[in-house]
C-alpha cells in the first residue's frame, strides 16, 4: 500500500511526541490475557534462568517490578486479564503447573494422576499441601471453586465459565438445563482424591488445569462475596501471599512458608508498583529501582525499544509469543452490523507500516487470529493453515465501503468512535490507524481513552463501536483462540452469534482426530475473519522486556505469561 504524505507526517509526529514525552508519558499494556512452546517466528530471548550453583544470593531477596494497571480482581473465577494472571500465579497453584521450558504440564497440587483408557476420567491424587492459614488443601476445595465458576446465578457471571465446559454436564449446569451440581463431572472421592470426568477426550486438559480459572479456593470464601477485595480475607495455596495492598499505588506478596514447595522459593517478597507510565517504568529501571521492566506486566515505551536494545544488549530480551493484537467491532450496532463496512476498515490498514514506524517491537503482521507457536495436527497450526484470509487493498476497501454504505442507506460513514485503554502505545496505534482510515476512506475517527476497568466493562456490555483488544493463549491449542467467539461466550465482546460457527467449535471439542480438528479450526477461523470479519487482526506479538543480569529463575511461557515464583536475586 502506498503511503500518503499525511501518513508519513503522522508517523513522524508520533515518534517526535513519543520522544518528548519519554520522561512523563503514560503507558499500559493489557493486550494479553491468558498462558506454552515458544513461537519461533521472531527473534528470541528469554528472561535469565538457572540454578544458584556457586552463585551467591543477594541478602535482600525482594524483587521489584511494576504493573501498568491494578488487577481488576484477585478472584480466580472473575479474572480475565494478564495483570491479574501475573499476580494470581504467585498466590495460587492448580492441580498442575506449566513447565515453561518444555511447555508440558507437571505436578502441582496433584502429585500424580491416573487417566482412564478412554481418556474421559482423570483421578488426581493430591499431595500434602496447605493453605496459607495452615488448613490442608483438599479435593473439596477444587469442587467448591469450579462450582462457583459454573454457577449461573453468580453476579457477574464468570467470564471463563466456558473453560470448564470440558467437564461432563458443566455446560448443562451453567445453562440451567440441570440444577444438581453433583451431576457435573467433578467429585471429591476423599480429602486427597479428586475425580474428574470429561464429556470428550481433551488432549490439552492437563495444561488447562494450570490456568487460574481452575485454581482452588479456600472454604472461607463461602458466604463472603467480597473475600477477594481485602488481603486479610485472602487465603492462598501458592508460593506467596498478599501482604500489602494500597489501592492504586502498590501491591506486595510475601513468601508463603506453608507452601508445599517452600524450599524451592528463594524470593522473600515481590513488590509491585502500580504506575501507568511506560516512560516512568523505564526510568525507574535505569535508576535501579526496578529489577525488571516491560511485558507482560509492564511496558517499555515503543519509541525506546530500539534504543534500549542497543544500550542494554545484555538486559534486553525479545521473545515471540502466542498472542494477537486486534481491534474488535460491536457488530450489534449500526453501521458495523454490515460486514462490507467492517471488511473495508480491515483492508485499509498498513500493518507493516505500523510495526516499522509505531510499535517498533519486531511484531509479525497478522491476517488471521491464531498466532504462530500454537500446536496443530502436525507441527504449528499457523504453518499448516496460512493466514491469507484477506489482503490490504485500498481500492478494494473503497469499493466495499461504498457498497456497504449503500446497503445501509448512507452516503458517508458517520464519525467512528475508537476506544482503547490508557496507554501511550495503544494511543499511538489508534492515532496512526485513524489517520490511515481518514486518508484511505475519508472516515473521521474519534479516539477515546479509558481506564482499564472501565474499558473492560464497556467492552463486555457492548458499550462501544470499535475497541482495541488482545488475546493470549491460555493453553497450547487453537481452541483457546477460537472458542471465545461462540454465541454468548464470556469473552465474546462483539455480539457475534453464528450457529454454524458454534457447531464447528462443538465438533472440534468432541473430536480426537487431530487432522479433523485442524480442518474444523481452519473453517472457524475463516468464518470470523474472511467471511464475517468480526475483528481486525493487526499483528502477532513479541514480548519486549529488560531484566537485570542478577535476576535469575524468572520464566516466560509460550504465551508470554510470566512466572516469578522461582526467581531469585544474585549479589550485585
Amino acid at each position: 500500500m502506498k503511503k500518503s504524505k499525511s501518513l508519513l507526517l503522522m508517523f513522524a509526529l508520533v515518534l517526535v511526541i513519543g520522544t518528548v514525552l519519554a520522561g512523563c508519558g503514560g503507558n499500559k499494556n493489557n493486550a494479553n490475557s491468558g498462558t506454552n512452546a515458544a513461537a519461533t517466528t521472531a527473534p528470541e530471548g528469554s528472561t535469565n534462568t538457572g540454578t544458584t550453583g556457586d552463585e551467591k544470593l543477594a541478602a535482600d531477596q525482594t524483587l521489584r517490578v511494576n504493573l501498568t494497571a491494578e488487577p481488576p480482581t484477585f478472584n480466580p473465577a472473575q479474572a480475565q486479564d494478564s495483570q491479574a494472571n501475573t499476580v494470581l500465579k504467585t498466590m495460587y497453584e492448580g492441580l498442575t503447573r506449566m513447565n515453561d521450558e518444555t511447555g508440558q504440564a507437571e505436578p502441582g497440587i496433584a502429585e500424580k494422576w491416573d487417566v482412564s483408557a478412554d481418556g474421559l476420567v482423570y483421578t488426581f491424587h493430591l499431595r500434602d499441601a496447605q493453605w496459607s492459614n495452615g488448613d490442608p488443601v483438599e479435593a473439596a476445595d477444587f469442587v467448591r471453586a469450579w462450582k462457583i465458576v459454573l454457577d449461573p446465578n453468580t453476579d457477574p457471571t464468570a467470564p471463563y465459565a466456558y473453560q470448564l465446559y470440558y467437564l461432563k454436564n458443566a455446560e448443562e449446569y451453567y445453562g440451567k438445563k440441570i440444577t444438581d451440581f453433583n451431576q457435573v463431572g467433578v467429585k471429591a472421592v476423599d480429602a486427597k482424591t479428586l475425580e474428574v470426568t470429561l464429556k470428550a477426550p481433551t488432549p490439552y486438559f492437563l495444561g488447562l488445569l494450570s490456568f487460574y480459572t481452575y485454581y482452588p479456593v479456600h472454604k472461607s470464601v463461602e458466604g463472603n462475596a467480597k473475600w477477594a477485595t481485602s488481603k486479610d480475607t485472602m487465603i492462598t495455596n501458592g508460593a506467596f501471599t498478599l501482604t500489602e495492598w494500597t489501592t492504586g499505588q502498590s501491591l506486595q506478596v510475601s513468601k508463603n512458608d506453608k507452601y508445599w514447595d517452600a524450599a524451592s522459593i528463594k524470593l522473600a517478597k515481590i513488590d509491585f508498583s502500580l504506575v501507568n507510565s511506560g516512560a516512568t517504568e523505564l526510568l525507574s529501571y535505569k535508576n535501579g529501582e526496578l529489577d525488571r521492566a516491560g511485558a507482560p506486566h509492564g511496558e517499555i515505551p515503543q519509541e525506546q525499544i530500539p534504543i534500549v536494545q542497543k544500550e542494554l544488549p545484555n538486559e534486553f530480551q525479545r521473545k515471540g509469543i502466542a498472542s494477537t493484537y486486534y481491534y474488535e467491532f460491536n457488530i450489534t450496532e449500526k453501521p458495523f452490523d454490515n460486514v462490507k463496512i467492517r471488511k473495508a476498515l480491515a483492508m485499509s490498514i498498513n500493518r507493516q507500516a505500523l510495526i516499522d514506524n509505531v510499535t517498533l517491537g519486531g511484531q509479525i503482521p497478522a491476517f488471521g487470529y491464531v498466532p504462530p507457536g500454537i500446536a496443530g495436527a502436525d507441527g504449528e497450526f499457523r504453518n499448516a493453515v496460512k493466514d491469507d484470509y484477506f489482503k490490504e487493498d485500498i481500492e478494494g476497501a473503497k469499493k466495499l465501503l461504498a457498497e456497504g454504505l449503500a446497503e445501509e442507506g448512507l452516503t458517508a460513514l458517520p464519525p467512528v468512535e475508537l476506544s482503547y485503554n490508557t496507554s501511550e502505545g495503544h494511543k499511538k496505534i489508534a492515532l496512526a490507524v485513524a489517520d490511515m482510515w481518514k486518508q484511505a476512506l475519508g472516515i473521521t475517527v474519534n479516539t477515546v481513552n479509558q481506564e482499564w476497568a472501565v474499558f473492560i466493562d464497556n467492552r463486555q456490555n457492548l458499550n462501544y463501536q470499535i475497541a482495541r483488544a488482545g488475546w493470549t493463549a491460555d493453553y497450547n491449542d487453537p481452541m483457546t483462540f477460537l472458542d471465545m467467539w461462540v454465541t454468548g461466550g464470556g469473552n465474546n465482546d462483539t455480539g457475534y452469534a453464528n450457529p454454524e460457527y458454534d457447531k464447528l467449535i462443538n465438533e472440534a471439542k468432541t473430536s480426537s482426530d487431530l487432522a479433523k480438528r485442524q480442518e474444523l479450526f481452519a473453517q472457524a477461523e475463516k468464518m470470523i475473519i474472511q467471511d464475517d470479519m468480526i475483528l481486525i487482526p493487526f499483528y502477532y506479538y513479541t514480548n519486549n522486556s529488560l531484566s537485570k543480569e542478577y535476576l535469575k529463575g524468572v520464566t516466560l511461557d509460550f504465551s508470554g505469561a510470566i512466572d516469578f515464583t522461582r526467581g531469585y536475586l544474585l549479589e550485585h
